[in-house]
C-alpha cells in the first residue's frame, strides 16, 4: 500500500486529502479545500490528484470544509465512483457545499466587476452550485462500526471521531500476503469531555497510523475554564453596552455557543440580552443536529430534559436573510452576534467587523483555529489596523481568544488517542498540523513509546 497527502502535509493543516494506492484499487481519503489566502487559492486551482478517473473510491473522515471541499473537482474531472460517509456528514457536507458554491459565486460577482472596470476578464469559479449537486448523487451512508466494501480487496470501518455531528475516523483492511494489514486515519479528532457529542473511540490495531496534529505542541485550556472566561466576557459587555462578536464555524462551534449562552441564561449567570445567529448556514446545521439526537452524549440529552432551550433562548434570532443580518447594525449592545466564517476569511462576520471593529466596547471572540493568512489570524497576532473589503480598520475592540472551545483535541488528547494504537508498533505519519506542532507531537511519541513518527511534504509518497 502507498499513502500519498495531496493536502494538510508539508506545514499545512487545511485541504486534507489523502491518495491510498493498493495493487488493485485507488482510494482517496477526504478531499477538502486549502484556506487562508492567496496561496491556498492557487493549491486549489491544481487538479486534487493525478488521473482522477482512475479513482475507485472516496471515503470522508466528516463534512467540514478543508475536508470535502474539492470533491466537486473530482467529478469535473471524470469521477464516477461512491463517496462513502455517515448519513449526519452527508447532510452536513451537502450544506458546507452549497454554501461554498453560493460564497465563491457572491465573491467572484464583486471581484469580476471590478476586473471589468480595470478592462480584465472575468474570473471563474471553483465550481457551482450544479456541480456541487452533481457530486452529491455519489454520496453513500455508511454506519458506524461495521465494515463494508470500499474497492477491490479493501473494506473500511468508522468509529466516532468527537469532532464534529457525523465526524469518524477510519479503519482501512486489505489483504497481504495472506494476512490482513490495517490502516488508520484519526480525521480530526474532538477533544475529551466537548460537550454535545459523544468522545472519540480509538482504535486498537494498525500498521500504519495517520494521525492530525493541529494542536500537537500543547493542550487547550479546561472546557469549564474556557465557559467561565466567556461568562467575563459577556458580564464586561454588558458593563460595556458593546457587541460581542464571535466569527462562528457554522457546523460545531455555533451549536456548542448556543447551548452555552443557553445554560448562562438559565442560570442566571448574565440577564438575558439578544443573540444573533447570522448565519443561514449554521441555523440549518443546528435543524441537522436536531435530527440525530443518536450522537449526542449523555450529558446533553439530560441536559434538554431539564429545561427548555427555546424558553432559556427568547432573546435568540435567527437572521436567515441580509436585510436582517443588516438590521443588526441598527441594535445597540449588548448583544452577541454569532456569524460565519470562522476564520474571518468571508461571509457575514466580515460586515459586522468593519462595522464595529473600530469601537473600543466591541469584544471579538476567537473560538477556533485560525489559518495562516486570514484576517481571524491576524486579529489573534494582535495586528493594530486590518483590511476588510478592501478598507483600512483600526483594531480598537477587544480580542479573546478561546482555545477551550476548540473542536480539536490538543496534545493530551492526542496521545491517549494513539496509545491504544502504540502496542501495534505502527508507521506513524504526522499531518493536518503546522511545522511546531508536528514535531512536537512526534517527540512525545518518540518518548512515549519509541516509535520515529513520519512528517511528509505535500505529495510525499509512503509505502506501507
Amino acid at each position: 500500500m502507498k499513502i500519498t497527502p495531496y493536502g494538510a502535509a508539508g506545514g499545512d493543516v487545511t485541504g486534507s486529502a489523502y491518495l491510498v494506492e493498493t495493487p488493485q484499487a485507488k482510494v482517496l481519503v477526504d478531499c477538502g479545500l486549502f484556506q487562508g489566502g492567496k496561496e491556498a487559492d492557487a493549491k486549489n486551482q491544481s487538479p486534487v490528484v493525478p488521473r482522477t478517473r482512475d479513482l475507485d473510491a472516496v471515503l470522508l473522515t466528516h463534512g467540514h470544509l478543508d475536508h470535502t471541499g474539492r470533491l466537486p473537482l473530482l467529478t469535473l474531472a471524470g469521477f464516477k465512483g461512491p463517496v462513502y460517509a455517515t448519513p449526519a456528514t452527508i447532510e452536513m457536507t451537502g450544506l458546507i457545499l452549497r454554501d461554498s458554491a453560493k460564497v465563491q459565486a457572491q465573491d467572484l460577482e464583486r471581484h469580476n466587476r471590478k476586473r471589468a472596470r480595470a478592462g480584465e476578464p472575468p474570473l471563474a469559479p471553483l465550481y457551482t452550485h450544479d456541480d456541487v449537486e452533481r457530486l452529491l448523487e455519489h454520496l453513500r451512508p455508511t454506519p458506524y462500526h461495521d465494515p463494508f466494501p470500499v474497492a477491490a480487496g479493501i473494506r473500511a470501518r468508522m468509529v466516532e471521531a468527537g469532532h464534529m455531528l457525523g465526524s469518524v475516523s477510519l479503519q482501512l483492511l486489505f489483504e497481504d500476503d495472506g494476512r490482513e494489514r490495517a490502516v488508520v486515519f484519526s480525521g480530526d479528532l474532538g477533544p475529551l469531555g466537548a460537550p454535545i457529542l459523544r468522545d472519540y473511540e480509538p482504535f486498537c490495531r494498525a500498521d500504519a497510523v495517520v494521525l492530525e496534529s493541529t494542536y500537537g505542541n500543547r493542550d487547550h485550556r479546561p472546557f469549564r475554564e474556557t465557559v467561565d472566561q466567556f461568562v467575563d466576557v459577556l458580564k464586561q459587555a454588558v458593563a460595556d453596552r458593546g457587541k460581542v462578536l464571535v466569527p462562528t464555524f457554522a457546523v460545531g462551534r455555533a451549536q456548542v455557543l448556543t447551548l452555552l449562552l443557553a445554560s448562562v441564561f438559565r442560570k442566571g449567570l448574565v440577564k438575558p440580552f439578544p443573540v444573533f445567529l447570522d448565519s443561514p448556514m449554521a441555523i440549518e446545521a443546528s435543524r441537522i443536529y436536531e435530527r440525530h439526537l443518536e450522537l449526542f452524549d449523555d450529558e446533553m440529552l439530560e441536559f434538554l430534559r431539564e429545561g427548555s432551550i427555546e424558553r432559556d433562548l427568547a432573546t435568540l434570532e435567527l437572521t436567515a436573510t441580509a436585510d436582517e443580518s443588516r438590521k443588526i447594525n441598527d441594535v445597540s449592545g449588548p448583544c452577541v452576534v454569532m456569524a460565519g466564517a470562522g476564520m474571518c476569511n468571508a461571509g457575514r462576520i466580515l460586515h459586522h467587523l468593519k462595522q464595529n471593529l473600530w469601537r473600543p466596547e466591541t469584544h471579538v471572540v476567537i473560538v477556533g483555529y485560525q489559518a495562516h493568512g486570514s484576517l481571524g489570524r491576524l486579529l489573534v497576532e494582535g495586528e493594530q489596523r486590518v483590511s476588510i473589503h478592501g478598507e483600512k480598520i483600526a483594531v480598537k475592540g477587544k480580542v479573546h481568544t478561546l482555545g477551550g472551545f476548540s473542536a480539536h483535541a490538543g496534545q493530551t488528547d492526542l496521545l491517549n488517542w494513539f496509545a491504544a494504537l502504540a502496542p501495534s508498533r505502527p508507521r506513524v505519519v504526522l499531518t493536518h498540523g503546522e511545522d511546531e506542532p508536528r514535531r512536537a507531537l512526534a517527540r512525545k511519541i518518540q518518548q512515549a513509546h519509541r516509535i520515529e513518527a513520519l512528517l511528509p511534504k505535500l505529495e510525499q509518497t509512503i509505502a506501507i
